[in-house]
């Protein structure tokens, strides 16, 4: 089965260039296509906090995505882990799901803060953050993923 999708817009502004950490504070606007959708598609989601955007690791390459275990950015100090058990771009369809904070909604400009894509990526779809959603029972992971996460949003 192939599915095809249409982004519902694109990051603007935030950084040009990928680099892995420090995304705190990093600021951007998800400007959604107007000749998809008028201002009203946004209408009530200023009233949230955060949300949950759904993008495209578009600067990867098919050929880049590797399936075999690896450890995580490379770092031999770190187990192999399979493409499933990271969160890494370098997957089988290139999705990215990030969870940031809602600055503020004029239109179809959406501005955000901590969304890790850059500049000109492809959004998939946008979905207002629910506290309900967060994990019911206690969140285990081991401990290289607190040593790669340490610096993420410092």
């Amino acid at each position: 089965m192939r599915i095809e999708m249409q982004p519902v817009g694109h990051v603007e502004g935030g950084r040009t260039e990928w680099f892995e950490d420090a995304w705190d504070g990093v600021e951007a606007v998800i400007r959604l296509d107007p000749d998809r959708f008028a201002p009203s598609v946004t209408q009530g989601l200023a009233d949230y906090t955060h949300l949950e955007v759904v993008f495209l690791f578009d600067r990867i390459e098919e050929h880049e995505v590797n399936l075999e275990p690896r450890p995580a950015r490379g770092n031999p100090a770190w187990p192999p882990v399979g493409v499933f058990a990271h969160r890494g771009p370098f997957r089988p369809n290139r999705i990215g799901v990030s969870r940031c904070r809602l600055i503020g909604v004029d239109g179809l400009a959406i501005r955000v803060s901590d969304l890790d894509a850059l500049a000109g990526t492809p959004v998939l779809d946008v979905k207002p953050y629910l506290r309900e959603f967060a994990p019911r029972h206690e969140v285990a992971q081991p401990e290289w993923a607190d040593e790669l996460m340490d610096g993420y949003f410092g």
